[in-house]
């Protein structure tokens, strides 16, 4: 082989042959070296940050290939957002609402205001707002379920706070993002009306429609979860069609099915092959590739790190002086993790040309969320269940 001149080689980057054997290699050894050490939770976390190392090292036309196929996965990462809302009665739910619509709110000014340090416009601020103040059910999970310093009745009622947090970051999230793009007006009003009148009816009708689906997956399945994944991407395709965005079908869609079953296994556990293990960690790579890894040192990601502490102490004091939730000091902790809200907003962000605001929005989640999950205690392996939403009276 001839040598450059001088005697050095430049350096290639990946194909997109090596790049797909990471990543394989990636999904497979991940997921199991998180619940190794207790922390099943992280391990969108350590995609993201695989991401951002893959963009220094990646040729640019497999990024885009990547970030392409992460435009699915963005889809299913929001079905399964729907998937893990199992909403109780509106009665029973209404005092879970009222708590995290508070504890929402409360915090807006102070994400707020580091958001405009930060040089964030304003609508780009508040949808990283409602995004940071938001709880990813599916990170908090493992360690609510073992959490010590929770009491029985106390324990059913921060899972349904939770969920009341999930609920709120996801409308304004999607209204937020129709926002972003068109400006603000009367429409807005609308669109977040009809998406509230819709919650209050799943939660009021969702025993009846939850028969419909069953059928429905009972048919797909039988021909393995492909179809049931094709299922999904068809419907989004159909309400892009008719005017709904394919991002508000997946969630919603995700809504409808979260109580169905078949053969004693959620929709989520089923199509797992297909999600979690393959198109969801590609969306997690690609958040990853959309930022510049120099950012890390940038004074954008030490206001961001700094927004992240700020927001776990501030968490501290108001949860001990005026949100109780009967559990113990810590248990604020579990409402903290929230990438995968974090990850919508940075979609919405970034298809609105907000490249920075989603750096940076990315950035201090990723941080907060992962302090928080490591100051949580440990989950076990059993840890993994499907959410389920009990009566604080009944717990």
């Amino acid at each position: 082989m001839r040598a450059r001149p001088g005697g050095t080689r430049r350096f290639q980057n990946m194909n997109s042959i090596e790049t797909v054997i990471c990543l394989i290699l990636l999904f497979m050894a991940m997921p199991d070296l998180c619940q190794k050490i207790g922390r099943p939770a992280m391990v969108n976390a350590f995609f993201v940050v695989f991401g951002l190392g893959l963009g220094l090292i990646a040729h640019p036309e497999v990024t885009t290939m990547i970030q392409q196929a992460g435009e699915v996965g963005f889809l299913l990462v929001l079905f399964e957002v729907g998937l893990e809302i199992e909403l109780p009665g509106f009665k029973e739910f209404l005092p879970s609402l009222h708590f995290a619509g508070g504890w929402a709110l409360v915090q807006y000014p102070l994400v707020l205001a580091l958001a405009t340090v930060a040089g964030l416009p304003l609508p780009a601020a508040l949808l990283a707002s409602a995004a940071l103040t938001g709880c990813s059910i599916s990170m908090t999970y493992p360690g609510w379920k073992h959490y010590p310093g929770l009491s029985e009745p106390a324990r059913a009622l921060v899972l349904q706070i939770m969920v009341a947090l999930e609920v709120i970051t996801m409308v304004v999230l999607t209204v937020g993002g129709v926002a972003l793009k068109s400006g603000f007006s009367w429409l807005i009003l609308a669109r977040l009306a009809g998406m509230a009148v819709m919650i209050y009816l799943i939660s009021r009708f969702a025993s009846h429609l939850v028969k419909l689906f069953q059928l429905i997956i009972q048919k797909t399945t039988q021909w393995r979860v492909h179809f049931l994944v094709l299922l999904v991407l068809i419907i989004c395709a159909i309400g892009e069609r008719i005017g709904l965005s394919a991002a508000k079908t997946a969630f919603f869609l995700g809504l409808f099915m979260s109580r169905a079953e078949f053969q004693n296994q959620r929709v989520d556990d089923i199509i797992a092959p297909i999600s979690r293990r393959f198109l969801i960690p590609i969306f997690f790579v690609s958040l990853g590739l959309m930022i510049n890894v120099r950012m890390l040192f940038s004074y954008t990601a030490l206001l961001a790190l700094c927004g992240a502490f700020l927001l776990i102490g501030f968490r501290d004091l108001i949860h001990r002086r005026w949100f109780k939730t009967g559990g113990d000091r810590e248990t604020y902790l579990l409402f903290c993790p929230n990438l995968t809200m974090v990850a919508v907003a940075a979609a919405s962000l970034l298809a609105a040309g907000a490249r920075d605001a989603a750096t940076w929005t990315v950035l201090c989640g990723l941080f907060l969320s992962v302090a928080a999950l490591s100051l949580l205690p440990r989950a076990r392996d059993e840890d993994s269940q499907p959410v389920t939403v009990a009566s604080p009276g009944k717990a």
